[in-house]
């Protein structure tokens, strides 16, 4: 008797028209979903924009808000632009193609502001023009899901589907570094020739200048024909191919010819070295233009000590190091600190002081901190900062940048030096480091009152 009624409701439910409604799009939510307002409930709807009138589907209905699909749109803001992927909407790696550049910008540098004011307090006596470079084919860092899905026509080879955990069908990607986005099926037919198809959760792409490296993670040994089969594959294409069977420790080239990865900052005579897995910042053109731009605001003398904190292997102590008497770095992993010795050495710096030291969890009176310390730069996680604050006011240096990879954490770190430990904001701005994302970099400079 209950499981009938139980069958008769699932029935009644299947049979309910799909409810649609109306909605004018008046603002952008910080994950850019279009905001709307519908009796007396915000409504998020997918794909919409600020100025337009969409007939939405709801897909989450809450209390006090409702999340949606786009259904029609009724009316488009002069913002819109055709998305060039034509998997915009089902993958979930961009959220915004939809939106031309000024408006994704716009909307980046709203977002800052607003989190600043609302979580921080602070607003900036002016505001960074945004830093800007290549919008397609950028990314030379991501994590590629595999599936061996023979119902789909064998491997995928992608992102998640938006809103679901399952890997998109992609024919190509224009995100990705050329060489990689437009070679997914190639490596989907790859993974389908191997006795380990179904083995094989996830590809690492990492693009130096000089060479892509494609690590792939393997839950079981490759035969010697899966071997054969991979190295074939890298040497048509120009790929460093990796295997990693266990931990990221495990990591390690098919070929002991593997070329060693670097990126280059011409403008500050530097050449980098980093391993497939280490973190190296997104967007080459964008990450130059940053290491540019905080040094033109840190504004380093030849006689001064600047402190970086979250250094990683060195992205910014060899420009500093070339320009200030003396450079002092910490970072939490052990392995990215000798990174950034090895990367100090091949630059012929020997000014840098390189520290290991967890920066979540600081010594009171850290060595690393003590004065004289003229600058500071800080580049952390998206947790932000927030541990090592006490130590950086104490070292009393004048002028503080740091560059944050999330609005939330920036702001309530500035808040904390604004009015706990006396500096004043003098600017923000954003730097478009993932184009046709909802994902905001920022930067965000301090100067000691009085």
């Amino acid at each position: 008797m209950a499981g009938g009624g139980r069958g008769m409701s699932r029935r009644r439910r299947r049979g309910r028209p799909v409810e649609r409604n109306i909605a004018d799009i008046v603002d952008l939510a910080s994950n850019a979903r279009g905001v709307g307002h519908v009796d007396g409930k915000a409504v998020f709807v997918a794909d919409t924009l600020p100025g337009e009138r969409a007939l939405y589907r709801p897909t989450r209905q809450k209390r006090d808000y409702e999340e949606a699909a786009l259904e029609t749109l009724l009316s488009a803001s002069a913002d819109r632009v055709t998305p060039r992927c034509a998997h915009f909407g089902v993958c979930g790696g961009c959220a915004l193609q939809h939106a031309g550049e000024d408006a994704q910008l716009a909307f980046k540098q709203d977002q800052l502001m607003q989190a600043l004011a609302r979580i921080g307090k602070v607003e900036p006596d002016a505001t960074l023009a945004p830093l800007v470079a290549e919008r397609w084919h950028y990314r030379r860092r991501a994590r590629l899901g595999v599936k061996y899905v023979p119902k789909k026509g064998g491997t995928l080879v992608g992102f998640r589907e938006r809103g679901a955990p399952f890997i998109a069908l992609l024919q190509r990607c224009e995100v990705l570094v050329e060489p990689v986005g437009t070679r997914l099926v190639a490596l989907a037919h790859l993974i389908d020739g191997l006795s380990i198809r179904e083995r094989i959760p996830q590809i690492e792409v990492a693009a130096g200048d000089n060479a892509i490296a494609l690590v792939f993670r393997v839950l079981d040994e490759p035969t010697a024909a899966d071997r054969e089969r991979l190295a074939t594959f890298g040497a048509e294409h120009g790929f460093s191919i990796y295997l990693q069977p266990g931990n990221e420790d495990t990591i390690a080239p098919l070929s002991a010819d593997a070329p060693a990865l670097y990126y280059t900052l011409p403008a500050h005579d530097a050449r980098l070295y980093f391993q497939p897995n280490d973190f190296v910042q997104i967007h080459a053109g964008i990450n130059a233009r940053m290491v540019d731009q905080a040094l033109a605001r840190l504004d380093v003398q030849a006689d001064e000590t600047v402190l970086e904190l979250f250094a990683g292997l060195g992205n910014f102590s060899v420009p500093l190091a070339r320009r200030a008497a003396r450079v002092v770095t910490v970072e939490g992993e052990a392995g990215l600190v000798e990174r950034a010795r090895v990367n100090a050495g091949a630059n012929g710096v020997d000014n840098i002081e390189a520290h290991v030291a967890n920066l979540f969890e600081p010594e009171a009176s850290p060595s690393w901190a003590q004065p004289p310390i003229d600058k500071v730069l800080i580049d952390p996680p998206r947790s932000g900062a927030a541990e090592v604050l006490p130590q950086v006011a104490a070292s009393e240096a004048k002028r503080i940048v740091y560059c944050s990879c999330h609005p939330a954490t920036l702001a309530r770190d500035a808040g904390e030096l604004v009015h706990r430990y006396g500096y004043r904001l003098t600017h923000a701005g954003v730097m478009d480091m993932f184009p046709h994302t909802a994902h905001i970099e920022s930067m965000a400079v301090f100067e000691r009152n009085g």
